[in-house]
């Protein structure tokens, strides 16, 4: 079995979900200001001359033994290095196909 490579962060208190009616109502995240701090300096996507970017990526989710979740995105993470390669490299892959 091949060891997977990891592009997220687990991070935060991450509340139970609420339903209304049976139907999900919402989670709740719980972040202090260092730890916020941290995502910015640590996890924002980089900002290209357009001044687009800066963002950071949080998913939340429920784990297999039904615990709530919250991970942050590592844009520098091996895992993330690894599927932008693989992204690129596919992308070159099929631009040399075109016969024109």
């Amino acid at each position: 079995m091949s060891e997977q490579l990891s592009d997220s962060v687990l991070i935060g208190y991450t509340e139970e979900p609420r339903f209304f009616d049976g139907k999900f109502g919402k989670m709740t995240v719980k972040l202090k200001v260092h730890e916020l701090q941290d995502m910015i300096d640590k996890y924002a996507t980089a900002i290209n001359e357009k001044g687009e970017g800066g963002n950071v990526w949080l998913t939340l989710g429920m784990s297999k033994n039904g615990n709530p979740y919250t991970v942050v995105y590592d844009p520098n993470s091996e895992g993330a290095k690894a599927k932008r390669a693989k992204k690129k490299a596919e992308a070159e892959a099929v631009s040399d196909d075109v016969p024109f």
